[in-house]
């Protein structure tokens, strides 16, 4: 007789199927999921938004300024929930704390995904529409943000400055979220727009910062052993002080002054961007940058921080040529310099590096996520040179808004993956 097959065999194989209930394995699965789908939304959106500009085929309908809408999700969106997904996984570790179940955090960052697709369609179908959605999306952020600041104020850890640094910032946060909804609400865009880049510099910029400067040393020395986790306090003063100081600026250029002291101001501001942005540049090197080139995930985040520094560099040539000449200042090339260009390496290579640490995969690049990679510094440039006054710059614009599309979707499709299946390893999280 011939012998059956080998049930508890079958029984005892892996599931390898993506189910949703896996997302709430960990507090990284379900931050990083809800954060990639929002991406991919707003980006083909805005693909779209940029494609019906440049050709009027499309006939999109505006329910709210389409640059408007862009900002805030782009700022506001997305990548809190990339934060949520890191912060209440490494935060934890930071502090000292017991991490929180991600029963604890479901329902802000629920709340947020849903609020920030309905400001979407609102910029679509709706002012009303929208401002319910970024009540919402309000109401999930400052939930979180109390969340996480329960876990600093927990910590009795000897370094709790970062921690107390990220409080601080999504305070900034959760004030600019609502002053946009308030400033929207009264048909003041200017305004919104100010709250827009306030909440950019002083919250999402501040965060980055602080992750640059605990992680990228760490994560450098723990692969290059000849170089050192060299993060003196001043370096942190230094990030935080310099991207605080652009959401400063934000409400000067708000002013009306006279034409001499605009100038001057001009000049000064110019020169103060371009020191900080060789300061940047010298930081990278210091850190790394140079050995780290040939490991692609770990270049992926010398990189990133290095267009911090070639956006101030841009910032500043642009002020002194707003200066000189009397020209508007070109704000939207050094502005998506550090939005695309850094932002958007950093997150490409922090969300990855975590992804596969916590899905049981080799800490690598592979060939998909780095040519992806590749793309988006050339889609940067692209952007950069857009924002300038030339004659192509409606067809760059689109051009780079397509390439951007096909960049999270192609990552955010490789990403989404793994959320919903279980470690490779076998092991929980």
């Amino acid at each position: 007789m011939s012998a059956g097959p080998d049930l508890s065999a079958q029984s005892a194989a892996p599931d390898t199927a993506w189910r949703a209930r896996y997302v709430l394995l960990a507090p990284h699965r379900l931050g990083f999921l809800l954060a990639v789908v929002l991406l991919i939304a707003a980006s083909l959106w805005w693909a779209l938004v940029q494609l019906d500009r440049a050709t009027g085929a499309l006939g999109l309908p505006m329910g709210t300024p389409a640059m408007l809408t862009h900002g805030a999700l782009m700022s506001f969106g997305f990548i809190p929930l990339f934060f949520a997904g890191f912060l209440f996984t490494a935060g934890p570790r930071w502090l000292n704390v017991e991490p929180l179940p991600v029963s604890a955090i479901q329902t802000p960052l629920l709340l947020q995904a849903a609020g920030w697709l309905l400001w979407l369609l609102g910029g679509l179908f709706g002012q009303a529409l929208g401002l319910a959605g970024l009540a919402v999306a309000w109401g999930g952020l400052s939930w979180m943000a109390w969340l996480y600041a329960g876990l600093v104020r927990a910590s009795r850890a000897p370094d709790r400055v970062h921690g107390k640094t990220v409080r601080a910032a999504f305070l900034v946060g959760s004030v600019s979220v609502a002053a946009v909804g308030i400033s929207t609400l009264l048909g003041r865009y200017d305004l919104a727009l100010a709250w827009v880049h306030t909440g950019l510099w002083g919250f999402i910029a501040v965060v980055f910062m602080v992750v640059a400067h605990r992680m990228i040393p760490f994560f450098t020395h723990g692969v290059l052993k000849g170089v050192e986790a060299w993060r003196p306090w001043w370096v942190l003063a230094l990030l935080v002080g310099s991207v605080a100081a652009q959401a400063v600026f934000v409400w000067l250029g708000m002013v009306a002054w006279p034409p001499e002291l605009a100038r001057a101001g001009l000049w000064a501001r110019g020169a103060v961007e371009l020191a900080v942005g060789c300061a940047l540049l010298w930081l990278v090197v210091r850190w790394g940058l140079i050995p780290a080139l040939r490991i692609p995930l770990l270049a992926m985040l010398h990189i990133g921080f290095m267009w911090l520094g070639l956006a101030y560099l841009i910032s500043g040539v642009t002020q002194w040529w707003g200066a000189a000449s009397g020209a508007p200042v070109w704000h939207l090339a050094a502005l998506h310099a550090f939005t695309m260009g850094c932002l958007g390496s950093l997150i490409l290579a922090m969300v990855t590096r975590v992804s596969c640490g916590h899905s049981g995969r080799p800490l690598v690049a592979g060939p998909l996520v780095w040519s992806l990679f590749l793309l988006l510094q050339a889609t940067t440039v692209l952007r950069v040179v857009a924002a300038l006054p030339l004659g192509v710059s409606g067809g760059l614009l689109a051009l780079a808004a397509l390439l951007w599309g096909l960049i999270v979707l192609l990552w955010g499709l490789r990403m989404g993956g793994w959320y919903g299946r279980l470690r490779i390893d076998g092991h929980p999280g």
